[in-house]
């Protein structure tokens, strides 16, 4: 740790993670962005299987990168009696400890929260599962996708005639940040009362406290949140709209305020907002099809920007339709510096700057680790020097002692 990262509010904080795939990783990435030590405990070989999702970046994969800079990777076989030693070594410097084992993987190794926060009284241990514990599904493996099916979430995305999921892995980035909730009022609550904390989160967990909407309006209104592909399922005009000149803008209406300068300004029409048909919320809901009609006819002779241009007069927000390879392009990310790089094993990579933005505070963007890459340093720090290449399953990565250490 260099002395700018000392300046950082998590600086001095040893996380250790025993993660793959995307919540645990996200959530320990947000951790170590703002200065705590990430230790990512990887198997000997393969590591994360996450590494291999894809291999678009350099060699490396796109999820991997983006859940993985600035940490630290240890290769151990946790089964392994030299595996045990050096986690005996390992836990009692740690603040943080988190795993998403498969279930019941944890307990039978002694890695659980609860176990460990009786080990160790002052450590915050996370466990991370599918459904959480207890109920039927307490041991069923769960994958992003299949959450969000049981959770209801296709039920509400896609169109009338077909369910669609989320587009991002939204089931774990939820927990991911509910992880980093749990961890950041955890370290709070040690600060005040020196004691440590075992607590779960679980993907269902996550994604259920994001369904609270649509299933609210389920439970209290008697019938499913329809799907209305891009648009707003319960607001209107609210959602995409031709233009003249073949494109397509949105635009949304909070309140009757933004509905009459709507009227006045960008459809040319104040009468309009009194309309018997679409003068309330509810009545536009009713006829939204006539009322698209109706804007669309007015846009017709209108290109998008000219419509966009209106709609920045009216003060109703609004938004280009816009590609990947476009928001790469976006003047915000490109002028406010979002777009970093950083190093890897293949070599630099694209990432972004973290979310927050902290006056005077420059977040770490370190590299993304190699499997085992920080075995050497490690190792040397908790006295284990002597545990080798053999003695740790590394011999098949092909690395020489040498290159496994080393801060970054």
């Amino acid at each position: 740790m260099d002395g700018h990262d000392a300046d950082l509010p998590l600086a001095g904080v040893t996380v250790v993670s025993l993660e793959q795939a995307i919540a645990a990783p996200l959530a320990s990435r947000h951790l170590a962005d703002w200065g705590a030590r990430v230790i990512k405990i990887e198997r000997p070989g393969d590591g994360d299987f996450c590494r291999d999702y894809d291999h678009v970046m350099n060699g490396m994969s796109s999820q991997f990168v983006w859940t993985n800079r600035s940490k630290q990777s240890l290769a151990i076989d946790i089964k392994s009696p030299e595996g045990k030693r050096v986690l005996d070594a390992l836990l009692p410097r740690a603040d943080v400890f988190i795993q998403n084992l498969a279930p019941g993987a944890a307990e039978r190794l002694g890695l659980d929260a609860a176990s460990l926060t009786q080990r160790f009284p002052r450590l915050i241990a996370c466990d991370v599962s599918g459904y959480g514990a207890g109920g039927p599904y307490s041991n069923k493996k769960a994958y992003d996708l299949l959450v969000q099916c049981e959770a209801g979430v296709l039920a509400v995305n896609g169109t009338e005639a077909e369910p669609a999921k989320v587009g991002l892995s939204v089931v774990d980035i939820a927990t991911g940040m509910y992880i980093l909730n749990g961890v950041l009022m955890a370290l709070y609550r040690r600060e005040r009362t020196g004691k440590g904390t075992a607590f779960q989160a679980s993907l269902f967990d996550s994604i259920t406290d994001w369904m609270s909407y649509p299933a609210f309006y389920t439970s209290s209104a008697g019938r499913p949140l329809p799907r209305t592909g891009a648009r707003h399922a319960t607001i209107a005009p609210y959602g995409p709209f031709r233009v003249g000149d073949g494109n397509t803008i949105f635009f949304g209406i909070q309140n009757d305020r933004e509905w009459r300068s709507l009227c006045r300004i960008v459809l040319g029409d104040a009468a309009f907002a009194d309309h018997p048909d679409f003068c309330t919320n509810p009545l536009r809901m009713q006829n939204r099809d006539a009322l698209q009609t109706h804007i669309e006819r007015r846009f017709a002779a209108m290109t998008g920007d000219e419509v966009l241009r209106l709609l920045d007069e009216a003060s109703i927000a609004n938004a280009h339709l816009n590609s990947v390879d476009g928001f790469l392009q976006h003047e915000q990310l490109r002028a406010r510096g979002r777009v970093q790089t950083v190093g890897s094993p293949c070599g630099p990579v694209m990432s972004f700057l973290p979310a927050l933005t902290i006056p005077g505070l420059t977040p770490r963007m370190d590299p993304v680790p190699a499997i085992g890459e920080h075995n050497a340093s490690i190792l040397g720090e908790l006295g284990l020097k002597e545990l080798g290449l053999k003695e740790l399953g590394l011999e098949e990565l092909g690395l020489e002692e040498s290159g496994l250490g080393g801060e970054q």
